[in-house]
């Protein structure tokens, strides 16, 4: 038994297709969800979405957040932005973590300090995403 699983972004389709298995950042933590899931609307958090598919290759995604709508037999994840495991770039994760601690350091408006945050949570779970896909292929 599988769910139907779209995955969508402001750049438009990310993926399409059948799984046994999703799992997702939500707000509140990870959920997985299987088929004939409760309905459910939930934000997500910057993080990884995992596709399980039947006899096939896991596939791996970062959101930097967005919304997740589960249906019985259709998840839709609407990210804010969306990149496929294969085109993060550790090392660009981790300048971007920099970039975004040292901003963290220099704020001192209380907005540019909440705004400072969520770069450095989005560059924090870009890295570790990139991280963990690079020990996944074994480099």
């Amino acid at each position: 038994m599988t769910i139907h699983v779209d995955i969508v972004s402001a750049e438009g389709a990310i993926y399409s297709g059948e799984a046994k298995m999703v799992f997702a950042p939500a707000k509140m933590g990870d959920v997985g969800i299987a088929p004939r899931h409760a309905p459910l609307l939930t934000d997500l958090r910057p993080g990884e979405v995992r596709v399980q598919r039947e006899g096939e290759p896991e596939l791996f995604f970062y959101v930097t957040g967005g919304v997740l709508e589960v249906q019985p037999h259709v998840v839709t994840v609407l990210a804010d932005s969306a990149l496929r495991a294969e085109d993060l770039d550790e090392a660009a994760a981790l300048e971007a973590r920099e970039r975004a601690r040292q901003a963290l350091e220099g704020r001192t408006g209380e907005i540019d300090l909440e705004q400072a945050q969520r770069e450095m949570v989005e560059a924090e779970a870009r890295y570790r995403a990139a991280q963990k896909l690079k020990g996944k292929r074994g480099g």
